[in-house]
């Protein structure tokens, strides 16, 4: 009785969850899809800027119990003469290059960083 159950739950909440775990993958592909479209439809811009924060994010994805890969994102925040802010994903050598109150030119292409050049 209890296994005739267990099966006919099992039988209805694995597609579901299959379908929903399909659909975030999915949302996520599409959405950095969108992302790098639309940046690349973007202009490429040159504005005065101000490097006014850094941060960095790290993640940690385990493969199995004994081995472990450790990601770390570099992210800097620009102030532009406007007062807008915008916090731009960098690479990690650029991320150590760049001090906040440095003052120059930002360049950039919708969210992706294209450099900075200290004035």
């Amino acid at each position: 009785m209890f296994y005739a159950g267990f099966d006919m739950l099992f039988s209805i909440l694995f597609p579901i969850l299959f379908l929903v775990v399909l659909g975030m993958i999915l949302y996520t592909i599409i959405g950095n899809i969108s992302t790098w479209n639309k940046n690349n439809h973007s202009p490429r811009l040159t504005v005065p800027a101000t490097v006014v924060a850094k941060r960095t994010e790290v993640s940690r994805h385990h493969t199995d119990d004994t081995m472990a890969h450790t990601f770390t994102t570099y992210y800097v925040t620009f102030q532009v003469e406007s007062g807008d802010r915008m916090e731009l994903t960098v690479s990690g050598s650029d991320y150590g290059m760049l001090v906040e109150g440095d003052i120059g030119k930002l360049s950039f292409q919708g969210t992706r960083y294209l450099g900075f050049e200290r004035s």
